[in-house]
This record gives structure tokens, sequence and C-alpha cells, in this order.
């Protein structure tokens, strides 16, 4: 994976002294508006202020807009707006020009990155509780309601899609499941024999080897893991069993100890 080329780009600072409207459409208006060819008016906005009061704001959809399809529903015209000023934050509205590439021009256009305006006020828009209203918010609800699953009753077996008893990472997993269950817990002292045993050919073991070994549940077998052996985190023996100092009696640790034995003798 490469990283992304970012490459210096003039920022057009001639609108920075603009202010902005923010403005938050409900869901519905915004799918409407995206469905809408450019160039073709989507709305009014009207702002109405009265002496001493705070500034009423209100918009009305276009007959673009409000077009229904057949598979569509009605949406409401008229909406509030609330307004909110910004005055704790600085947000900034940028826009990107990426022009279409064109082989035949002497001098290509360049990319260009504008800074449109501060942002000094948020609205939302906000549709008043009429019955055309209410009828949407009811549908959105029904059609929540519906279960995204259903059941289809099939004339005829579908070959693609036959589905399957049991798959077969499940079904080797269950196998191990009952092996393991069958496994009966022999004696403390019977397990040890069987693991010094081991350790006499070999100094290091995986849990998987000692479990073939001793036929014990895998549970049971590292409870008395902990008590003789100990567990290596690091290389060159990682995730690997060996006896503690303690229990440990290795036949070179034996020729070593004969060897001394004949030294002393002499």
């Amino acid at each position: 994976m490469t990283a992304p080329v970012h490459t210096n780009k003039d920022l057009d600072l001639s609108f920075a002294s603009r202010g902005v409207w923010l403005v938050k459409v409900p869901k519905y208006v915004a799918n409407k508006w995206e469905k809408v060819p450019g160039n073709i008016e989507v709305g009014k906005l009207k702002i109405l202020k009265n002496p001493g009061q705070k500034a009423q704001v209100s918009l009305s959809l276009s007959e673009a807009t409000m077009c229904v399809e057949p598979d569509e529903e009605k949406i409401p015209k008229e909406h509030r707006l609330d307004v909110q000023t910004v005055n704790r934050q600085t947000l900034g509205v940028f826009s990107h020009y990426a022009p279409t590439p064109n082989p035949d021009a002497i001098v290509p256009e360049s990319e260009k990155l504008t800074l449109e305006g501060k942002i000094v006020q948020k609205l939302e828009c906000r549709p008043y509780a009429d019955s055309c209203y209410m009828k949407l918010k009811l549908d959105s609800f029904i059609k929540a309601t519906v279960p995204v699953r259903q059941v289809k009753h099939l004339d005829k077996i579908v070959q693609n899609f036959k589905p399957v008893s049991d798959h077969k990472h499940n079904i080797e997993y269950n196998e191990k499941k009952k092996s393991e269950g069958k496994k009966a817990r022999d004696d403390k002292d019977s397990v040890l024999e069987m693991l010094f045993a081991a350790f006499e050919k070999h100094q290091y073991y995986n849990i998987k080897d000692l479990v073939k070994i001793t036929k014990q549940p895998i549970v049971y077998l590292k409870e008395i893991l902990k008590e003789v052996c100990n567990y290596n985190l690091k290389n060159p023996h990682k995730n690997m069993w060996e006896l503690k100092p303690e229990y440990r009696c290795y036949k070179e640790d034996e020729k070593k100890e004969e060897g001394k034995e004949d030294d002393d003798d002499d």
C-alpha cells in the first residue's frame, strides 16, 4: 500500500470575509435535491424581520422538488429554520474544483481550492407538524417494523442456494468437543508419571503433544502443568512447556554427575 501523494495548491482567499450559513435539512429533502437536475430552483428562503424581535426564517420548496414519482411519498412543502449564531467556533466552507483533462489544451487548467467564506450562523430546517408530515412519519415507522428477512414459499428447488444442514468447521468443532468430553480424568499421580516419562525424552513440549500423550482434558492437564512446569513466553521455545528446575532429571545431567563422581574417586 502506497502513501497518497499530496501536492501544493494555492488557496483562493478572495471570499474569506464573506459570511456563510450552514443549513441542516431533513433527509427526505436532501434526497429530493440530489435527484433534481442542476440550474433549477429547488426552493425559496423567506426572512421576516420585525423590530425588536428575532428574525424568522422559512423555506418553501419549489414545484420541481415537490414533484412526486410513482414510488415516492409526498413530502411537506413548508419548513421553518431555527437560527443559531456561531460565536465560539471558527468554521469555514471550502470548494475544490478539479477540471476535466483536455489533451488539446495548450496550457492545462489547474485545480482550484477556494475558501468560500466563514460560517456565521447554523440553521436547522424543521417541518411543520401538519397532516402531510405526520403521514410521512407514520409510513417511516411502518417501514421500520417490516422485517428484513422474510419466509418465502418456493415452488421448486433452487440449486444455487441449496441450504447446508451443517458446515464443515462446525462438524469438526463439535466432534472435537465430544472427544474431549469423553476423556476421563486420571489420578494426578498417574498423570505426573506420564509427564515425567515424556520429559525424560524431550525437554520441551507444546500443549497439543502433551494432550495426546496423557489423553487428559486440556483444562485438567494445564492445572497439573502449572505445578511442575514453566511456560516459555520467549523464543526459541515460545509457547512450550518445560519442567521446573527442581523436577528436572535429564540423562545428560546424570552423565555429568557420574563423571564428577569418577573424578572424585581419582
